[in-house]
């Protein structure tokens, strides 16, 4: 019965954040029909449904940071929509490290746990916030952002809305220390050696 509970509380809170997608500032061009129809030119109830958030539901909790997305490329009927959602999962004491969407404004609401989130805007003012459970917290676009959860024993629960069907993503960490970037301009541009630029890339290498 508290599985079945907890179920439907989970689907209330997804149902009701569907409503900050209209928030999210639009970032995709307009198209001239009510939808983009696929290559294969078949078009029913199917194609406008996804069910890959399927999972989360009595699923096991992840042990490390963990991102469901239903953008274009896991969704193609939102081709033209200008919308797009993720679902983001903290275990105690994990991080979504720093990092831009370049084509659309974040719009996060936060169902479970507490977060620690900031952006730093152009003039390199950061501005941070401690969510709890309710709250929404808007991430502007294109802006290097961060979030946090610091608790050490409950895991955190965020569904993310974009107003882009391809928000895309760039990963600080990686775009700096994973793409082949001369050490000595890292070394140099961080005020730093180069066997550091070294750990740091080795630390950020894909494991075997």
């Amino acid at each position: 019965m508290a599985s079945r509970t907890s179920t439907l509380k989970f689907f209330s809170l997804l149902i009701s954040s569907f409503a900050i997608v209209q928030m999210a500032m639009a970032g995709d061009p307009d198209i001239l029909t009510d939808f983009v129809v696929p290559p294969n030119g078949t078009v029913d109830g199917n194609f406008f449904t996804y069910t890959g958030f399927r999972v989360l539901v009595g699923g096991a909790p992840p042990t490390a940071f963990k991102v469901l997305k239903a953008s274009l490329a896991e969704f193609p009927a939102l081709n033209g929509q200008s919308v797009s959602y993720a679902v983001l999962q903290f275990p105690s004491g994990t991080t979504n490290p720093p990092h831009t969407h370049p084509r659309s404004a974040e719009l996060l609401f936060l169902i479970q746990g507490s977060l620690q989130v900031g952006f730093v805007d152009t003039k390199n003012n950061l501005f941070t916030q401690t969510l709890q459970v309710g709250d929404l917290f808007v991430f502007p676009k294109g802006l290097v952002h961060f979030q946090y959860n610091a608790d050490s024993q409950k895991p955190a629960l965020a569904i993310s809305a974009f107003g882009s069907a391809n928000a895309g993503l760039v990963s600080i960490p990686s775009t700096l220390f994973t793409t082949g970037i001369d050490d000595n301009v890292l070394a140099i541009s961080f005020k730093t050696d180069v066997a550091t630029i070294q750990k740091l890339k080795a630390g950020l290498a894909p494991k075997p």
